[in-house]
Order: structure tokens, then C-alpha cells, then sequence
């Protein structure tokens, strides 16, 4: 007799249906699993035998053959103990076969027979519910993987309490979903003394989803204004939230089955390596910029940033997802993420400060900044100098918008553009953009576009450059309530655009 249950293999943020056949047959005693497995699933049937064990459910003196189908999928992880489990339950009629074929089931188990969490709920109940299936998972995934509402989600403790409850003996009532938690004590930004152009820059990059990138001497406060992003920023949507939380549950993220609205804030240190940043390692597990999806990349000391690492954000800046290959995983992860960048002017960071800068200044300074390809500059659509602040000014009482004040402003504008790009796929913010939709939405008027030609002209924009002028001239004209691009709105783009640059 066969008996079959199923569970899921990841391929990136998708998990796709595998089927886990058990048969029991005549032969020398063994238990064999086919299918690919990796060197955890293929010891799953140490802790299946001991689990059985511990419950007094005696393994058959007969072959026992497990086959994960499709066979030339590569499957990983632990979470395949309990689909394997209750197949082999099922194949000696412990429970009801019909029972076991009808759920998706995943979860390691302990000697003892406990149910352990493991990574992946979430996308797990997403393949289930697209197969109009059951989920088991283990309780303390339970309430994660609740939130797809589409799916009933049955969470035992122990691999006896998912027995009684596929017999009938004590049904389990189906997990609910975790809080939705929000982000508290989120700093203002109006405890930043002066920096009142850099504040400007933060509102107009947060509107508009622009990269930006921040340059000034130690202890000017680049950090701390991009501390301060998160406060400014609005809530994900229920969409973006569930697609974010995909992701975080498959990086084990995620709090008690709780699903965030805050848009994640991921600040990696300088020395970590492209498999972090970009994702990859045992698995292709999701990268930083994955983790950022929907939210806030920023990389603080940014030309201190291995090369190779910083010349592979070019790519998925521009399509908004990364392909992670390898030679035994090809796979794809979403990262529509807003890059905020802060780095020194130099390698001493006193490039302006003549009584500070080394003997090598100014040559130091295009050294340091040299480590940033022209290519990878040209991705920033805001680069802002942010100078010293002086003494007597951080005496002052705090001064500007607070947060919640800048953050009002920022949710109007995306809600302008959210009904600007609805339909226009791929484009949920100003800086997705492009082609003629970017022509028809960000096309200055008379006297904007003269400016902005003399701009290109006398500075040699690049194509890009310019089109990415046009989309801060777009942003800041939703700030303003203007529903046409006008000269002062290019204006201020270009100021942005041209700071710290010689060719631009």
C-alpha cells in the first residue's frame, strides 16, 4: 500500500507542492528516502523512528521506501519530519490515508515527538491554500501562517496530538492569526539641530521612494538623519505587508507569528559579504536587499563596502528583484527597496576643513570617493552634503517639522501616486517611472523643460540622469499639490542631482 501526504520545497519566496510517498513492502528491514534530499531530510528518518518510538508505534520488520515527488527537485530543510511521519502513519493505518493525502504538512520533530518551528509558514499556507489544502505546521507557526485566510491552518504541539487529531479523538480548533505589530518609539527628526536641506532631501526620498545618498564629515549626523527615516515613511499595506512578511518568515524574522506594517529599516555593517547583501549561501537564502523589500536599504561608510558587493546592487536597483544563481539553486527574490547611502568625504573625512584634512587632500577625496563607480552614482537620484553643525546651534530647542508632521506629507504624496500608477505594472511610486508613462506623468512645463535641457547640456546628464531628474521634479510637484512639473520643481531637483558631482 502507498500512502502520500504533502509538503512544500522553497524556489525563493514560492513553495511549490511536493508529494511524499510512503510504501511499506516485503524485504529486508530498512527505511530509504529518494528524491533528492539534502543531508537533513535524508536524517529525517532518525528522528521519524525515534519519534514513533517515544509513542510506542512500532516500525513493521519490512522495507519501508519513502519518495519525494517530483524526484528531480532538490529538497532542503528539517521541516520534512512531520510529512514524512504521517505518510508512514498513514501507510500502516494508524491514520485515515484520505486524512493525510488531503493536508500540506511541515515541522521537525524532536526525539521525543515535540513539533519544533521551522522557517517558512507563511509561504507554506500561501501553495496550500492555491491547492485547497489544509495546513499543519508546528503551534509556534501556527499563528504566521493564520494570516493567509484562505487556508485552514491546524497547529498541533507534538506529532500525538496531530495523530488525535486525524482520528477524530480531539480535534483541534484552527489557529488564528498573530497581532499586527507597529514600531514604537520611532525617533523625530526634529531633534536634529539645522540640517534643515538634508530633512528636506529625507521628505522628498521617503514620497517618492528616490535613492539617495548622504556625504559629510564624522558627526555631521548622516546616521542619525537616516535613523530617523523610518518615522517618516507610511505603512505597508496589507499586500505589501503579506509579501514582506514572505520573506522575513523565510529568513525566520518573524516574532510570534506577529506580521509587521512598519517598512522594514535592514543598516548591514560594511563588512558583510555579497552572499548577505545580495543573498545566497547554503540554501540561496534571502539576501539584505530582500529583507529591505518594500522598505529601507541603508549602508552607512558605503565606499568602505567591498567593490564587487557595491557594483552588484546596480541590477536590482533598476529591475527591483535579484536573481541569486548558483550552481545547484536558480533563484528569484523581490527587492523594491530605497537605498540611503551615507559615507565621509574622504578617507579622514576633514576633506573641507583645511586645518583638519590630511596632506594628501583634495586627491584623498576623489581617491575615497572614486571606490563608487560612475554607473552605481548615477543610481542616486538625491545626493546631499550634509556639513558640520555649528556649536552654538546645538544649543538651540529643537526646531522644523516633527515626524508625524513630514510623515502626513509623505503618505498624501504616495497615495497620489498609488492612483497615478494604478494598472501601470511595475510602478507603484515616482521613482518606478519610466518609458511613457514617465513622459506623460513628469513632462515639465516651457520654462522647466528649458532649464532642464541647460542643465543636461552644460553638466552632461546622462540619459538616466536625466530621466531621474524628472522623477524628483515629479515627487516634489506631488508634495507641493501641484498636479504639472514646473521650473522650480526642476530646480530644486537638479540642486539635488548636481551636489556632489564634477561631470554632472
Amino acid at each position: 500500500m502507498v500512502a502520500m501526504a504533502y509538503t512544500v520545497a522553497f524556489d525563493g519566496i514560492d513553495a511549490r507542492l511536493v508529494q511524499v510517498q510512503c510504501a511499506i513492502s516485503p524485504g529486508l528491514p530498512g527505511f530509504s528516502i529518494v528524491g533528492l534530499p539534502d543531508k537533513a531530510v535524508s536524517e529525517a528518518r532518525e528522528r521519524v523512528r525515534a519519534a514513533l518510538t517515544a509513542m510506542a508505534i512500532a516500525l513493521p520488520s519490512q522495507r519501508i521506501s519513502i519518495n519525494l515527488s517530483p524526484a528531480d527537485m532538490p529538497k532542503e530543510g528539517s521541516h520534512f519530519d512531520l510529512p514524512i511521519a504521517l505518510a508512514v502513519l498513514g501507510a500502516l493505518d494508524v491514520v485515515p490515508h484520505e486524512e493525510v493525502s488531503d493536508l500540506v504538512a511541515l515541522g521537525e520533530l524532536s526525539l521525543d515527538g515535540t513539533l519544533v518551528p521551522v522557517i517558512g509558514a507563511l509561504p507554506a499556507a500561501v501553495a496550500a491554500g492555491d491547492g485547497d489544502r489544509s495546513l499543519m505546521c508546528p503551534a509556534a507557526c501556527g499563528a504566521e501562517a493564520a494570516w493567509v485566510d484562505s487556508v485552514r491552518v491546524i497547529a498541533p504541539t507534538s506529532l500525538a496530538q496531530a495523530i488525535s487529531h486525524l482520528t477524530g479523538r480531539a480535534v483541534l480548533d484552527p489557529a488564528v492569526p498573530g497581532d499586527v505589530t507597529h514600531a514604537s518609539g520611532a525617533r523625530c527628526l526634529s531633534e536634529v539641530k539645522g540640517q534643515e536641506r538634508a530633512k528636506r532631501g529625507l521628505e522628498i526620498a521617503a514620497a517618492g521612494r528616490h535613492h539617495m545618498l548622504l556625504v559629510g564629515s564624522p558627526g555631521s549626523g548622516k546616521s542619525m538623519l537616516a535613523a530617523r527615516i523610518p518615522g517618516i515613511l507610511p505603512a505597508l499595506t496589507p499586500i505589501e505587508a503579506l509579501e514582506t512578511s514572505m520573506i522575513h518568515s523565510l529568513a525566520g524574522l518573524l516574532d510570534d507569528g506577529g506580521i509587521s506594517r512598519t517598512r522594514p529599516f535592514r543598516e548591514p555593517h560594511h563588512t558583510a559579504s555579497m552572499a548577505a547583501i545580495v543573498g545566497g549561501g547554503r540554501g540561496a537564502k534571502p539576501g539584505e536587499i530582500s529583507l529591505a523589500h518594500n522598505g529601507v536599504l541603508f549602508m552607512d561608510e558605503f565606499p568602505e563596502f567591498p567593490r564587487a558587493v557595491l557594483e552588484t546592487l546596480r541590477q536590482p536597483i533598476e529591475t527591483g528583484e535579484v536573481v541569486v544563481a548558483r550552481a545547484n539553486a536558480h533563484v528569484r527574490y523581490p527587492c523594491r527597496f530605497m537605498l540611503v547611502a551615507a559615507a565621509n568625504p574622504c578617507k579622514c573625512g576633514y576633506l573641507a576643513d583645511a586645518a583638519r584634512a590630511c596632506s594628501r587632500a583634495p586627491i584623498c577625496g576623489e581617491d575615497y570617493m572614486g571606490r563608487i563607480s560612475g554607473p552605481l552614482m548615477d543610481r542616486f537620484d538625491l545626493r546631499i552634503e550634509v556639513p558640520p553643525v555649528a556649536f552654538t546651534d546645538l544649543d538651540l530647542p529643537m526646531s522644523g517639522d516633527t515626524s508625524a508632521d513630514i510623515a502626513a506629507r509623505v503618505a498624501q504624496a504616495r497615495a497620489v501616486q498609488v492612483a497615478r500608477y494604478d494598472g501601470h505594472a511595475g510602478m507603484w511610486a515616482n521613482a518606478d517611472a519610466q518609458g511613457a508613462v514617465l513622459e506623460q506623468v513628469a513632462t515639465p512645463d516651457a520654462e522647466g523643460r528649458d532649464l532642464l535641457l541647460r542643465v543636461a547640456e552644460r553638466f552632461g546628464l546622462s540619459a538616466r540622469g536625466y530621466h531621474r531628474v524628472l522623477r524628483v521634479a515629479r515627487t516634489i510637484a506631488d508634495l507641493d499639490g501641484s498636479v504639472d512639473v514646473r521650473r522650480n520643481h526642476i530646480a530644486e531637483a537638479v540642486s539635488f542631482r548636481l551636489t556632489l558631482t564634477k561631470e554632472v
